[in-house]
């Protein structure tokens, strides 16, 4: 997941009310749920020693979603009677999560704002494709392409003209697949997809398959549907979900490779608190792994003003020179340092229940 759109909760001081909600829920009574919701987190935010004027920003920004049609949910973050940040989920959060802390309580964003795979979904056949774009939002056109129209049908004949006409079938056919992966190359860059989905006979589907660029093969799949089906939702989301376990499964055997020490004598991958905030100091977090649900992600460290003023105890940052210092969570704190860093972070849930150990990880650079 990349982190830039972060940015802006760490430009301010805190300390920060973080609130997770759910709007998956649409009935006639939802606007006057989700008013009674927006009350109980001004609340709660003020018995954990929020300020009035942030609980009543957080409250009036979680009453504007009243009637909204939002599939899944919100999160608001807010400081100083102000929303900074109020991203979009894409998965809806196990019930409502308040917090108010000295940094934004970010880590959730990993699994309920995270890895939402942008999907081109690319109807094939011998005359040429059309392109529909799929995500969270619902679905799109995205564009079409029409190769050579004749010849596409082969004969049954066996003289030597048919021959000659089955080739030119086959040509056409070879010819219309080169313009489809071209187009869909052009329509992945110019939407950003993560995904492309290939829907047709299975013949057109693998021809064109075989011609996208190199860099894109890994992100093309072959829907199991047939020429004229249209992909439903559930289908799209099967092919998303698979994205996600699969990136995630090659992120996890990369850190399990580079664990240890290397050929130069230093490691590539490390694992627990302690030497997470070591590498997070001397900006080396290249990739950020964290499971959730493990131990040291709500493990409290120490922090400073600054992304990398952070260590395991508070005595270590008046070493570093640091007076001001406040507890918080690891995972939020890190995730703090990768965001300064430019540094992506990835949920490995879906693909792991021991590793990292203790649920917090990290790939090094060195460079």
């Amino acid at each position: 997941m990349d982190l830039a759109f972060l940015r802006p909760l760490y430009e301010h001081s805190g300390p920060w009310a973080s609130a997770y909600v759910d709007t998956s829920r649409h009935t006639e009574d939802t606007p006057h749920e989700r008013h009674l919701a927006a009350v109980a987190v001004s609340r709660e935010l003020s018995v954990q020693g929020a300020d009035e004027k942030t609980c009543v920003a957080v409250r009036e920004a979680l009453e504007e979603l009243q009637h909204s049609s939002e599939p899944h949910g919100r999160a608001v973050f807010a400081r100083a009677g102000e929303v900074v940040l109020d991203p979009s989920l894409t998965r809806p959060p196990q019930g409502t999560l308040v917090h108010w802390a000295p940094l934004p309580h970010t880590a959730p964003l990993l699994e309920l704002a995270g890895e939402d795979p942008l999907c081109v979904v690319a109807y094939v056949d011998r005359k040429g494709a059309d392109f529909e774009l799929r995500g969270a939002f619902g679905r799109e056109g995205a564009g079409s392409v029409s190769g050579r129209q004749w010849p596409v049908h082969r004969t049954s004949s066996s003289d030597w003209s048919e021959r000659h006409f089955q080739l030119q079938v086959e040509n056409t056919w070879e010819h219309n697949a080169a313009e489809i992966a071209d187009a869909l190359a052009v329509c992945q860059e110019e939407t950003g997809a993560d995904l492309l989905i290939l829907v047709g006979e299975e013949r057109e589907k693998r021809s064109v398959h075989e011609r996208l660029p190199k860099r894109l093969h890994d992100r093309g799949v072959e829907a199991e549907h047939g020429a004229g089906s249209r992909l439903l939702d559930e289908d799209v989301e099967r092919a998303r979900g698979a994205h996600v376990r699969q990136r995630a499964e090659r992120e996890l055997e990369r850190f399990l490779a580079a664990r240890g020490t290397g050929d130069d004598g230093r490691p590539g991958a490390v694992e627990g608190v302690p030497a997470l905030v070591e590498a997070a100091r001397e900006h080396r977090i290249d990739e950020l792994l964290i499971r959730p649900d493990g131990p040291d992600a709500h493990r409290e460290v120490w922090v400073g003003e600054d992304p990398d003023q952070l260590a395991v105890r508070r005595t270590d940052l008046k070493i570093l020179g640091e007076q001001n210092s406040w507890s918080a969570r690891a995972d939020d704190a890190l995730i703090r340092s990768a965001v300064a860093t430019g540094a992506p972070a990835l949920s490995v849930t879906p693909v792991a229940d021991e590793v990292p150990v203790g649920g917090l990880g990290a790939l090094l650079r060195w460079a």
